[in-house]
């Protein structure tokens, strides 16, 4: 089958740095589908990982990275039970199995859901990862219900106008949330109210006061889809006493966890790999929201995030995609489609 493979981790503008290979296709195990891959999308975990080791590290084998796809299923295993082959899926895959770049692909179906109706395959792709990671950041980790009134509530997202932020809005939206999205450039600010940020503010801007000009000198929640260390002291100080943060970026320096003692704040880490990478005995769960986000979709409640398509599948565009990615500027998502012939 065709793949895209990673042998050595160089700097994304070497053309070694993914290649195209062939791989034997996979048989799947007990709980396994097995799909064909339509369309993937790339996220910053696909360029972080290819950046790991240094150049002179070799892979034993092509590794296939990619974790976003949709596609059909071709075959299930023997106690795999909720597909069947003909199916059409989308999903988010996991870091301890090979990637979705390939042209069959494992999954194991407690992280799989039936597509939206309602979108094309390039469209479902760029949806897993974000929808994922923003539902359980909303839900799980800062315990935000979509049932009930949030009305008088407002959530700051930081970096609304990239993949998590972008879906991140449109949920926080759908829980009765006041919107404030940052973004920096006037494409991205205005992105944001596309997908429906109530008001925009710069994050390389004093973010607490921009705030107070808002008549909002502290938050109920922020979600944080950017750079954790960069905006760790503003966050500190936009957060309302017994409110609740989330942040997705690692971070690279010390923080300081005593400042959110005195207001008695609720801080999570969203690492929406957890599940899959952990067996959790909830797994299931990413199935389970995953079928939500496809029925929000085909009821008119969720937009599509997709603002690029490259076809076809292959080394040469999966190099443009990661570069677009690195260059800091992506707005919604990058989506492939299509095998070459």
């Amino acid at each position: 089958m065709k793949a895209v493979g990673l042998t050595r981790y160089l700097p994304i503008t070497d053309s070694e740095s993914l290649r195209d290979v062939e791989l034997p296709r996979p048989e799947p195990g007990d709980g396994d589908l097995l799909v064909r891959v339509e369309a993937i999308s790339v996220n910053p975990v696909d360029t972080k990982i290819r950046q790991f080791k240094s150049p002179d590290h070799q892979e034993a084998l092509p590794r296939v990275l990619g974790w976003d796809a949709a596609g059909v299923v071709q075959a299930v295993g023997s106690k795999a039970t909720r597909f069947q082959p003909g199916d059409e899926v989308y999903y988010a895959g996991s870091l301890i199995r090979p990637g979705t770049n390939s042209e069959y692909h494992l999954v194991d179906e407690r992280i799989v859901a039936k597509k939206p109706r309602s979108f094309d395959m390039g469209q479902s792709a760029a949806l897993p990862l974000t929808a994922i990671t923003a539902y359980e950041a909303f839900c799980d980790r800062m315990g935000i219900m979509f049932e009930g009134d949030s009305g008088e509530k407002t959530v700051l997202i930081i970096g609304g106008a990239g993949g998590v932020g972008s879906i991140a809005i449109q949920i926080a939206k759908m829980a009765n949330l006041r919107v404030i999205a940052t973004a920096s450039r006037p494409e991205s600010q205005n992105w944001c109210r596309k997908m429906g940020a109530d008001e925009v503010i710069d994050h390389t801007k004093s973010i607490p006061d921009q705030l107070q000009r808002l008549n909002c000198s502290t938050v109920d929640y922020i979600f944080n889809t950017s750079s954790t260390d960069q905006h760790w002291p503003a966050m500190c100080e936009a957060i309302k006493p017994q409110g609740r943060m989330c942040c997705i970026v690692d971070t690279t320096d010390a923080v300081d966890l005593n400042a959110l003692k005195r207001k008695s704040v609720t801080f999570a880490w969203e690492f929406m790999f957890s599940r899959p990478l952990y067996q959790t005995d909830d797994m299931v769960e990413q199935h389970k929201l995953l079928t939500q986000v496809a029925r929000w979709v085909d009821t008119g409640m969720i937009q599509s995030v997709l603002t690029e398509r490259l076809s076809p599948i292959n080394a040469a565009n999966l190099r443009t995609a990661h570069a677009k990615l690195e260059s800091g500027r992506m707005i919604g998502k990058l989506v492939l489609t299509g095998w070459p012939s």
